[in-house]
């Protein structure tokens, strides 16, 4: 929508303002914890928030920071957006199903392995108690799969394997994963994961939607893949796996999402790979 008023709110902690090159809205610098809605923006009305901050980096262990500012900035959120009912779509996760070896359905009880997925399903409890609490009220959480796509360099070690492993081969390096890359992940193209988003603003009701490509695919393909995307013919560097709670499987359901919101991903991981490499390294 050309016409529409937009109003970032970031604090940069892991965001970089070149990816907002072009944008002629508003920006806040702020921290979601502890911002007070009511006092920056007093009665102004927005027809819908899109709530995507959160600490995305699993490896972060203390769990006050992670509970306190990713469900904290939610409570907050949802306080300031319920007089009003604005519609709210947030980033929820694909970690608060745990260890899976088959497809994950939304009606999967969570089972957070970690305290990022736990604050994620702490999150959505705090949603579906709110959206049950109030009639008319519209809240959508997303569960992202393994996103990856252009502007995430800037996130360091919780940017993509595509990314990183994409990196190391066209530094001449062999790409390291963990032994013996029969890990399966559903890697979503960040395409695929804006279409999603957008079409949250015509959700008719509240619920809770799987965004991935509903095909989980091995770390072994994903070099096969960037082999091919790249022009190179590295053979994997099979490391040990030092993380003790680590998903070794991922897959999106996407029935549900596809029923109520018309989704349908259009990014398979060799097209998304294709895509991202033309982009991110230019000829």
């Amino acid at each position: 929508m050309p016409d529409a008023r937009l109003t970032v709110i970031d604090d940069f902690r892991s965001g970089d303002f070149k990816n907002l090159a072009g944008y002629r809205g508003d920006l806040v610098a702020q921290n979601l914890a502890t911002l007070d809605w009511q006092q920056q923006f007093g009665d102004e009305t927005f027809d819908a928030i899109f709530h995507l901050a959160s600490i995305t980096d699993t490896t972060l262990h203390d769990q006050f920071v992670q509970t306190h500012d990713n469900v904290e900035s939610f409570r907050r959120l949802l306080n300031f957006a319920k007089p009003n009912k604005t519609r709210v779509i947030y980033a929820s996760s694909a970690s608060t199903y745990g260890a899976a070896s088959a497809a994950s359905v939304e009606t999967n009880g969570a089972a957070p392995a970690n305290i990022y997925a736990f604050s994620k399903a702490i999150m959505d409890n705090l949603a579906n108690r709110a959206a049950n609490d109030v009639s008319g009220w519209i809240i959508v959480g997303l569960r992202y799969f393994n996103v990856y796509g252009p502007r995430e360099g800037h996130k360091g070690g919780p940017a993509s394997m595509v990314l990183h492993l994409s990196r190391q081969m066209k530094a001449g390096q062999r790409p390291r994963i963990f032994k013996h890359g029969d890990q399966k992940r559903d890697f979503v193209y960040v395409k695929d994961i804006v279409e999603g988003s957008i079409r949250a603003l015509q959700a008719k009701e509240s619920g809770i939607y799987n965004l991935g490509t509903g095909q989980a695919r091995s770390f072994n393909e994903l070099v096969d893949v960037l082999n091919r995307s790249l022009g190179t013919d590295f053979k994997p560097d099979y490391i040990e796996n030092p993380h003790a709670h680590y998903q070794n499987f991922t897959q999106a359901d996407l029935t549900r999402v596809r029923d109520r919101l018309g989704y349908e991903p259009k990014y398979p991981l060799e097209t998304g790979v294709a895509d991202y490499m033309r982009w991110l390294y230019p000829a």
